[in-house]
């Protein structure tokens, strides 16, 4: 089995799904009618763009990198199964799926389970680049937890 991604496609993935994040809560606050939860979504918009920059700067340093498998494209399966359940590694879903969000609460619960399923994913990231990249990915997965903790404490005043 060869492999299913090259690490700079990984990381490429991470790019778009913080495309996706960032097109999400810009379309979020757009419909949002409380004021708090507005300014959060715009807020978590300009984080996923800050985080769009770091990966950006991390693939036009990582080089192609074949992590140690129990069998070959091991690893690579995995990424690949992690990113077909990912909504937001497809281009576009972000506003999209904003679109079908009725009200803040279910955009909270939408947006909690995009940041952990983002979570996982980088974590996974850490395998297919450079390891003086992985402080920059570690940074990233500790912001991701602090924006759930964000939309936790958002949702409590809903």
């Amino acid at each position: 089995m060869g492999n299913l991604f090259a690490g700079s496609e990984v990381v490429e993935l991470g790019v778009q799904i913080e495309k996706n994040g960032r097109d999400f809560y810009n379309a979020l606050a757009d419909q949002s009618k409380n004021q708090k939860s507005k300014d959060m979504f715009t807020y978590l918009a300009g984080e996923e763009g800050k985080h769009i920059v770091a990966f950006q700067k991390i693939l036009n340093s990582v080089q192609k990198y074949e992590p140690t498998d129990s069998y070959p494209g091991e690893y690579f399966a995995y990424m690949n199964a992690l990113a077909r359940e990912h909504v937001f590694t497809q281009k576009d879903k972000g506003a999209e799926l904003a679109k079908g969000i009725k009200n803040d609460k279910e955009a909270i619960g939408v947006a909690m389970k995009f940041e952990e399923d983002s979570i996982v994913f980088f974590e996974g990231m850490k395998k297919v680049v450079r390891e003086t990249e992985h402080k920059v990915i570690e940074d990233l997965v500790s912001q991701e937890q602090q924006h759930v903790q964000k939309l936790l404490d958002i949702k409590k005043g809903l």
